[in-house]
């Protein structure tokens, strides 16, 4: 099959903290596609890059319970989640106590089903497309006080039809490696390193992704370059990362807009980097 990556305009249903869409032609520029035939994510999140890559098949790897079982019921119940998800998307709920009462509910079910359709409300309702739990892994992203949250309908359908072609499976990052065959290319979005210690956030799925974890991240990719699969990985480009990513093939650097303050008007230029591991 063709791997001319023309789908460069596809958004996630959901609202996603570091999501790629905007960065998918610098992803596509380094990714080695030829005779891959599956995309591999260890961080899936948002799902930008799968969605707009084209390949036979997906393994798509995190460690959020709760996103994960999103995505297999979009995959499995299109149809019937989207109806059901649409009714929570109306005015009346569209205010902070309407939004608490659906997160404490949130927190307090075990039903896969119930909370994959609050989720997606949650997500389009909070703040900032936050996910983020506490430490008793509870959902605590503020009411986010937006004017009309939208529904992605059109979005959903597009996600259940591609997913027709992806396993979602939950778990640490190693367990994609695990899996790993040799028609596959790995593309890596792992939480980032902290520009400075005081922009530092780092809590992923109600755990913390310390610089341990980014390490162990180069190991695996670096195994996995011996058995002829490549490897991508996305980072804020720091002191840190440019350590930590010297022994890869290839660095490409590029600069993108990063919100320094909670209302948003204070923003910078940050450096990225893609380090490739073939």
């Amino acid at each position: 099959m063709s791997k001319e990556l023309l789908q460069t305009n596809i958004r996630s249903p959901l609202k996603w903290a570091g999501g790629k869409k905007r960065v998918i032609g610098d992803i596509q520029k380094l990714l080695p596609v030829k005779g891959k035939k599956r995309l591999v994510e260890p961080f899936v999140g948002g799902g930008s890059v799968f969605l707009n890559l084209d390949f036979d098949e997906y393994l798509l790897v995190d460690m959020n319970k709760d996103l994960i079982a999103l995505f297999n019921i979009i995959k499995t119940k299109p149809k019937t989640f989207i109806a059901d998800a649409k009714k929570l998307f109306v005015k009346e709920n569209n205010q902070a106590e309407k939004y608490y009462e659906y997160r404490a509910k949130f927190n307090a079910s075990n039903n896969p089903y119930d909370r994959a359709v609050i989720f997606l409300y949650l997500n389009r309702h909070g703040y900032n497309g936050l996910c983020r739990y506490n430490k008793s892994g509870g959902y605590n992203v503020p009411f986010g006080r937006y004017k009309h949250p939208y529904f992605p309908k059109v979005e959903l359908e597009f996600f259940a039809e591609k997913a027709k072609k992806a396993t979602f499976i939950q778990g640490d990052f190693d367990m994609a490696f695990s899996q790993m065959r040799a028609d596959d290319v790995i593309y890596c979005d792992p939480p980032y390193s902290p520009i400075n210690p005081t922009s530092s956030f780092t809590a992923y799925a109600g755990n913390t992704f310390t610089d341990d974890d980014q390490k162990r991240l180069v190991v695996c990719a670096e195994n996995a370059k011996k058995l002829g699969v490549p490897t991508l990985i996305s980072n804020h480009y720091v002191d840190f990362t440019k350590a930590l990513y010297h022994k890869a093939d290839k660095r490409s650097l590029f600069q993108v807009q990063r919100s320094i303050s909670q209302k948003g008007k204070g923003r910078i230029k940050v450096q990225e980097v893609l380090a490739l591991y073939k």
